[in-house]
């Protein structure tokens, strides 16, 4: 049973900012639309047995309901990205996408499995353009023809089949009683819905009649029920994917974007019955004596956290600490050069011929390494030439940070790590039977070219848009795990990963202190710092040193577990609702 006492204490104790804080947040160059909620203090959870983290009391929980009852890691994602769906409808759900990887402990393989939505079959590459000019994001994102083929169930389905202990029909249960009988409104999701960013939230029906019942926002401590999604869950359970994919359910789907009123589109029942999760390799690669790996395109994740740490790996990190200035002037700089490289050479790579392993090689990377000066800042840095071509554009994507991201280890030391997004906060705004629909297609670059060159992360037909979700794992010299971390956060997730990394590998915090730390980024563009942080003090000697620099809530979502001496260490982070909890 999931403990409700619990579950209302842990909501009712976050803290908000004012409304002009959050006003400052979502300026629309920062394109910041989930915004800060709020922060709550959390420590280092400990286990031996197992452990999960997740964004929600509620999602945490159903994990560690299918681990007590002997299940798996893959088990308890499933459980796990059913209740997200329910609780937490303006990241993750049904109507998403997703990245996972898998540890599996005994054979000591690592498998990732791909379940990024694609585009309909009809689409063209100039799917967001109107009058020869690409649409507004505002505009772009509402509505159906953002709408891709979502594509998280098949990947649970596709991975439960191969590493699934428990039944499949079980895995739904919590999420499937907590849908009938009412979870708890958090103070998160009232904050949300009642900020009214979403510009076609309020009038989309069935959406505005769920979030904004008898036309007010949903309010925190409600116990708010959803049926419709209890009776799909249920028939998933009963009948697998098919239910979702095939049938009526999908041609739900499929009416709904194209009967849109805002921006029809072009997603058909086909489409859905057509989808299919891929297992790819992973990518992996050393930074000092450890192996970090991550999601292979059109996940960014794998290829620029490694470039990010690869171009730092000539500093002597471990001689600073988290306040130098300096220090944090280097990750900066390297974290220019990875943006410049992911928006020219990252797309599907099933898509194109170019071996994005040639973006992680040791010699390109250390080329790269040499063009960062230690007290000033680069500017807009070009993207490298790891590979013959000079005929790509930079993209014109908006990656939006709703999404997220929840960490497992089960009894068997097996581990997930998976990040689900539906994109933009509460998505496309359309709802199917109590599930938003995601707007991923708008993760395309809207214009297919610029200055007489193509991009590569262009709209075509079947084509999965790339995306920032980092779902990471990390091996010690013996290749045994030693950490399990992803976050949300839009284009910023690379640079909230990596951070958190060079945390725990570098300067040996645990996994929640390396989560806590005040976030700095820079996407190649300004170098943005945490608002309310110790980060702050960097902006005099940053602007000193040429840097554009903006003091901003920085709405991180970190989720990870550290295994160190047989022992599990949960983090959750504070500036959301998460919590970790094991046995």
């Amino acid at each position: 049973m999931l403990r409700y006492s619990s579950l209302l204490f842990i909501c009712s104790v976050f803290v908000f900012p004012s409304t002009s804080l959050y006003a400052e947040k979502v300026k629309r160059e920062d394109r910041e639309p989930e915004a800060a909620t709020g922060y709550e203090h959390k420590q280092a959870v400990i286990a031996k047995k197992f452990m999960v983290s997740a964004a929600n009391p509620y999602a945490t929980q159903a994990g560690v309901n299918v681990l007590k009852n002997g299940g798996s890691a893959i088990d308890a994602a499933v459980a796990i990205q059913a209740m997200l769906s329910l609780v937490e409808p303006q990241s993750s759900g049904l109507g998403g996408g997703s990245f996972m990887l898998y540890w599996d402990n005994e054979n000591k393989q690592l498998h990732t499995f791909d379940g990024r939505e694609t585009a309909p079959k009809n689409v063209n590459a100039y799917l967001f353009m109107q009058d020869d000019k690409p649409m507004k994001w505002r505009d772009a994102v509402v509505g159906g023809r953002s709408v891709g083929v979502p594509g998280v169930l098949k990947s649970l389905e596709m991975a439960h089949q191969e590493f699934g202990s428990l039944k499949w029909s079980t895995l739904f249960e919590d999420a499937a009683k907590v849908a009938e009988e009412g979870f708890v409104v958090s103070a998160r999701l009232e904050r949300l819905v009642g900020l009214k960013f979403h510009p076609g939230l309020e009038t989309m029906s069935p959406a505005k009649d769920y979030f904004y019942p008898n036309g007010e926002a949903l309010k925190q401590g409600t116990l708010k029920t959803n049926q419709p999604l209890a009776n799909v869950f249920r028939d998933i359970a009963s009948t697998g994917t098919d239910v979702f994919y095939k049938g009526s359910l999908a041609e739900k789907i499929a009416n709904s974007a194209q009967s849109s009123a805002i921006n029809p589109g072009l997603i058909t029942a086909k489409d859905m019955a057509d989808y299919k999760a891929v297992k790819r390799p992973p990518v992996c690669g050393k930074y000092r004596k450890f192996k970090v790996c991550g999601m292979a395109p059109p996940s960014s994740g794998g290829v620029n956290v490694l470039q990010i740490l690869k171009t730092l790996e000539k500093f002597e990190l471990h001689k600073s600490t988290p306040a130098s200035v300096s220090l944090m002037h280097l990750y900066t700089q390297s974290t220019r050069l990875a943006y410049a490289d992911r928006s020219v050479y990252i797309a599907d790579s099933d898509f194109y011929q170019l071996p994005f392993s040639a973006l992680v090689n040791p010699k390109y990377l250390a080329q790269r390494a040499n063009l960062i000066e230690t007290t000033r800042d680069l500017g807009k840095a070009d993207p490298g030439n790891p590979f013959d071509v000079s005929s790509l554009a930079v993209d014109t994507s908006f990656e939006l940070p709703n999404t997220s991201h929840f960490s497992i280890v089960d009894a068997k030391g097996n581990a997930v790590s998976m990040t689900s997004s539906i994109e933009f906060a509460f998505g496309s705004g359309l709802m199917v039977e109590g599930f938003l629909l995601n707007n991923q297609l708008t993760d395309f670059s809207l214009s297919p070219s610029a200055n007489g060159k193509l991009v590569l992360n262009r709209v075509e037909p079947n084509k999965r848009p790339r995306s920032a979700m980092s779902p990471t794992m990390v091996f010690d010299e013996n290749d045994q795990l030693i950490l399990v971390i992803g976050s949300p956060g839009g284009s910023r997730i690379i640079s909230y990963v990596a951070q958190t990394l060079i945390g725990v590998l570098d300067w040996q915090m645990n996994i929640q202190e390396a989560i806590n730390l005040p976030k700095v980024t820079n996407r190649n563009d300004y170098t943005a710092l945490e608002k309310g942080t110790d980060a702050e003090t960097f902006k005099a000697q940053f602007e000193a040193w040429g840097h554009n620099v903006k003091v901003i809530d920085l709405n991180s979502g970190l989720h990870g577990i550290q295994i160190k001496n047989k022992t599990l260490i949960g983090g959750a982070d504070p500036r959301r609702e998460g919590v970790a909890m094991g046995e």
